[in-house]
């Protein structure tokens, strides 16, 4: 099959273009960085001629609450109506567990805004939620970080490696449209001020983490359920502690 992935020069894109072809396919890499532009639309009916897939891991360049809003929306209805003129049998998107529970971040309003256009298409589809990755949780604890200080939810989240969410794309980029919303999450669940803890453990970081119920994550307020999956998620199989010890491992060589 020929399996467009749009920002397939991305953390996650990179990935699956590669499973992809491991496995036969004929996978490309479709990014402004390749000539393919999804809010322009420069390259893109030519890359999406002969497709039968189409994956969207586009990210924004912005999280400012209009331009991503206006990044997800624009490219979304490009890349859908070129789809459709192409004859493309199945859209992926990659989004994000619990977007709806969190309107106070505009990046998830953005995502859930995404969704409803695919649904509202009429083209065969594949929404795939996953959790928080592993390689974001330095981020988060840069955010969160006054002084030597951070302050964060003790809500849980359950967090995933980059491979697993790649892994899980591949297999639902290669199944039939199931016009609806699957999830993937990580192996465990641990309240995210102890997440950041483990963290700074392994890479000794000198910073003390603070649990606050208040604390906001990019604005919102949690609870346990809003980063964590519903019921009978595909879970990932790499562990927090393994990611780490080979994360610390590498970048001390």
């Amino acid at each position: 099959m020929k399996i467009v992935v749009i920002g397939g020069s991305g953390l996650i894109g990179s990935k699956l273009v590669k499973n992809l072809r491991e496995r036969g396919h004929d996978a490309l890499a479709a990014s402004p960085r390749t000539g393919v532009n999804s809010i322009t639309g420069e390259g893109l009916a030519e890359a999406l001629d002969g497709a039968d897939v189409v994956v969207d891991v586009a990210n924004a360049p912005s999280w400012e609450d209009q331009a991503v809003l206006e990044f997800f929306e624009t490219s979304s209805r490009n890349l859908l109506a070129a789809e459709a003129a192409a004859g493309v049998r199945h859209h992926v998107a990659l989004s994000i567990v619990g977007s709806e529970r969190l309107p106070e971040c505009g990046y998830f309003r953005a995502k859930v805004a995404q969704e409803s256009l695919i649904k509202a298409s009429g083209m065969p589809y594949t929404i795939l939620r996953a959790t928080q990755f592993f390689e974001f949780v330095g981020g988060i604890a840069q955010a969160a970080t006054v002084g030597e200080e951070i302050r964060l939810s003790p809500a849980l989240i359950q967090p995933i490696a980059s491979d697993d969410v790649a892994a899980a794309l591949t297999e639902v980029a290669l199944a039939a449209p199931v016009n609806g919303t699957l999830e993937v999450g990580g192996p465990e669940a641990v309240p995210l001020d102890e997440m950041v803890r483990r963290m700074l453990r392994a890479t000794q970081d000198a910073r003390k983490v603070v649990a606050d119920v208040h604390a906001r994550y990019f604005g919102a307020v949690l609870d346990d359920q809003s980063l964590t999956p519903g019921k009978s998620p595909r879970l990932g199989a790499i562990r927090f502690e393994d990611w780490l010890a080979q994360s610390t491992a590498e970048a001390g060589r």
